[in-house]
């Protein structure tokens, strides 16, 4: 049975058979360590790159996709505890059609699916409830749609509506979110959960949301003082104001006192505070014709019987002796017009984020700075900066020398890590190069172990047999290199020939008459 194997595995078998115990368990442990590795490697190479196929589903509707899959004979992976399922990357938006196409998911206990349960023997009471509770589920998953949203739970408060009441009661809503791994949700985000919640609700204001994440922390109060923001949104902008005018004159004193030679330092005031101002202006063209115009005139003639005097005790006249010469006439004349007035009305709304006030301080290197002028920097930065001192702005420029020691230090440690990162990396090679070293003198000593065993084992005729083979592949590896270096030899007499045949053909035609005078004379010579 042996004999029938093939060359190379039969010659395998005698050589592992030919092994001492230990060099067996080396060898057998070699090939199952690169045996476990390959398919360790093999698995993790093959392995595909998993999405969310759907989320937040109910036990039905995951069991009816998860037994789909099986029968289509899709990978998939559950998490979330069973509410969300995962299939390869490249095979997500063509197994939602196909889900879609087949109705799944369609037994939700969530969403609008719950209106669908509802019969017309259903109470009025059981409607709103129902509706509020399908929006509620739908409302969780819109929010749960958002990157770096894991989960989202919405809870509404939706008042009945009475016709015969004034004073209706407004809807409120909290949400909670519990965020993607550690990575807290920004103003951005929030902002829009509370607006996406505010506008899927009739009549709910976005000051009547409240965010909160899984950690109990309040990202929207829902009181109005930061609605969509986290209670550090203003702080958060601030610090960016900060940032970006300390990198924008950082940057500008780089080049002027070069790099490490100068630090900026700004404090900013900013006013978050929304304004609206209404103002109405009239206009008059007297070059317009009125609208409208009206005229009166009134006249009065007393005849001229006009008593003068003055009044004494009683109201009684007193005559003073002098007849009035006025006779009591007046007349009186009034003009109206209504002119074409033009009103303007202008209604201004002021964002959030004024500068009230900007501090800031910067500090020269006298040593390295290559004596600059404190004062010149100080008008480029307030020009840079824009420092306006009627607002109460202030500037400060002083020149002192740096302590570098900390960034030598600093540098120095920086060295020696990276030296010590490329020793151990250099050390790790060796020790993989090492072992593999000792796996292939290990391999090889087994080999050259079993092969004397393997001889010590022949008989004495098989050796001589083995030695008359070896001494017959000797004779006649020397016979073909004497062949070789024969053919080698006429080779090189046919190449001298050809060579000189060259020679005496560019001779006679170089030189005719003095090869035939030497051809004449040596025939001459043989007569």
């Amino acid at each position: 049975m042996k004999n029938r194997l093939p060359a190379p595995v039969r010659r395998l078998t005698d050589s592992f058979a030919s092994f001492t115990s230990g060099q067996k368990a080396v060898t057998i442990f070699a090939v199952l360590a690169l045996a476990i590795g390959g398919y360790f490697f093999a698995t993790w190479a093959s392995k595909p790159s998993y999405a969310m196929l759907f989320n937040n589903l109910s036990g039905e509707d995951a069991s009816s996709i998860v037994e789909n899959l099986t029968e289509e004979g899709v990978a998939y992976e559950l998490a979330d505890g069973g509410a969300t399922i995962m299939v390869p990357k490249d095979q997500v938006y063509d197994l939602r059609i196909r889900m879609s196409g087949e109705g799944l998911p369609a037994n939700s206990d969530s969403g609008y699916a719950l209106l669908d349960k509802q019969g017309i023997t259903t109470s009025e009471f059981m409607q709103h409830v129902g509706y509020q509770r399908a929006l509620e589920g739908e409302l969780n998953k819109t929010i749960g749609a958002i990157d770096g949203v894991q989960a989202a739970t919405v809870h509404l408060a939706i008042p009945q509506k009475d016709v015969f009441s004034d004073d209706a009661e407004k809807p409120t809503a909290s949400v909670l979110i519990a965020a993607q791994g550690n990575t807290p949700l920004s103003s951005q985000q929030v902002q829009s959960v509370v607006h996406l919640v505010a506008s899927s609700v009739d009549g709910l204001d976005p000051t009547a949301v409240t965010v909160a994440d899984s950690s109990g922390k309040v990202l929207s109060a829902g009181d109005g003082t930061a609605v969509g923001a986290g209670s550090g949104d203003g702080d958060q902008k601030t610090a960016a104001f900060q940032t970006q005018m300390n990198n924008k004159i950082q940057a500008m004193l780089d080049k002027v006192l070069g790099p490490g030679n100068s630090t900026v330092t700004t404090t900013a005031d900013l006013d978050f505070d929304a304004v609206e101002t209404k103002s109405t202006k009239y206009n008059y063209d007297p070059t317009v014709p009125a609208l409208s115009e009206s005229n009166s005139r009134e006249t009065y003639s007393n005849g001229g019987n006009t008593a003068a005097g003055v009044l004494g005790p009683d109201n009684i006249q007193v005559p003073d002796g002098a007849a009035g010469t006025d006779g009591g006439d007046y007349e009186s004349t009034q003009n109206t017009k209504n002119n074409a007035v033009n009103k303007t009305e202008e209604v201004r709304r002021a964002a959030g984020g004024a500068l009230k006030k900007l501090n800031m301080g910067v500090v020269i290197n006298s040593a390295g700075a290559g004596g600059m002028d404190p004062a010149e920097v100080e008008k480029l930065v307030a020009s840079a900066a824009g420092i306006d001192t009627t607002r109460g702005d202030t500037l400060a420029v002083s020149a002192v020398p740096f302590d570098t020691s900390a960034a030598e230090a600093a540098s120095t440690s920086l060295t020696q890590a990276t030296n010590a990162e490329k020793q151990a990396t250099y050390l790790s090679l060796a020790k993989t190069g090492a072992v593999v070293l000792i796996l292939l003198i290990l391999v090889f000593v087994a080999w050259r172990a079993g092969r004397k065993a393997r001889r010590q084992r022949l008989t004495e005729e098989e050796l001589a047999r083995l030695a008359a083979e070896e001494e017959a592949e000797r004779a006649r590896r020397s016979s073909m290199s004497t062949q070789v270096e024969i053919e080698r030899a006429n080779d090189q007499h046919a190449e001298d020939r050809a060579m000189r045949q060259k020679e005496i053909e560019r001779m006679v035609d170089d030189q005719p008459d003095e090869v035939a005078q030497m051809l004449r004379g040596w025939m001459s010579e043989r007569r």
